[in-house]
């Protein structure tokens, strides 16, 4: 069953189960994503993919990759509103990543983000990584066991390799093909990504 809603005034007919990203990306219209990949399930942790919806007269802020859509659905991809709020939100990412490269310097450029803008006030060491989860959640699709994986919470959350689990890391290198900072080299993540007795041990 199929639905008809608007995308920047641009009529789409979409399937019932997709979501607004995914009718936009069928319709070629461009909507900016750190976290999505086509081949994962939608994770929602960047928030750059946000749209203005709206429905019954009512409009919101929503993460479009998570977001289905509907009959009589209207979409803003671009406002005033929505890209100063993805400015703000390339700038609160900026100071975690250091050196700052692949996409996330593609989007920052494109929204004139101010990358030095927050980081006086965050206190953290750049590890060149945003947390979008992607080299996690690919390396779990692809090998059905977590090379990669999350440890800690809040500001001390980080990606990192188990080593029992990553023999195959150096050949694999799927997860490099994913991230959107190029944190991971073309060697692959051994030497970009510490291992999790070295974080526990507070060695990286």
């Amino acid at each position: 069953m199929s639905v008809t809603l608007k995308i920047d005034d641009k009529t789409v007919n979409a399937k019932e189960e997709m979501t607004i990203l995914e009718a936009a990306k069928e319709a070629d219209i461009e909507i900016p994503t750190l976290c999505y990949h086509e081949e994962l399930e939608p994770y929602g942790g960047c928030r750059i993919c946000i749209v203005e919806v709206e429905k019954g007269g009512r409009s919101s802020i929503v993460a479009s990759c998570g977001y289905p859509v509907e009959d009589g659905l209207k979409v803003k991809t671009r406002s005033a509103k929505i890209d100063k709020m993805r400015k703000t939100m390339i700038e609160l990412i900026a100071p975690t990543t250091g050196e700052i490269g692949g996409k996330l310097l593609t989007l920052a450029r494109e929204y004139k983000a101010d990358l030095y803008r927050f980081s006086s006030r965050v206190v953290v060491d750049p590890t060149k990584c945003i947390l979008c989860g992607l080299c996690v959640r690919r390396c779990a699709a692809s090998l059905w066991d977590n090379a990669v994986g999350f440890v800690g919470r809040g500001i001390y959350r980080r990606v990192v390799l188990f080593p029992e689990k990553s023999q195959n890391c150096g050949v694999c290198q799927i997860c490099l093909e994913v991230c959107p900072t190029g944190k991971i080299p073309s060697t692959g993540p051994i030497n970009s990504i510490p291992f999790i007795d070295d974080v526990l041990a507070g060695r990286k």
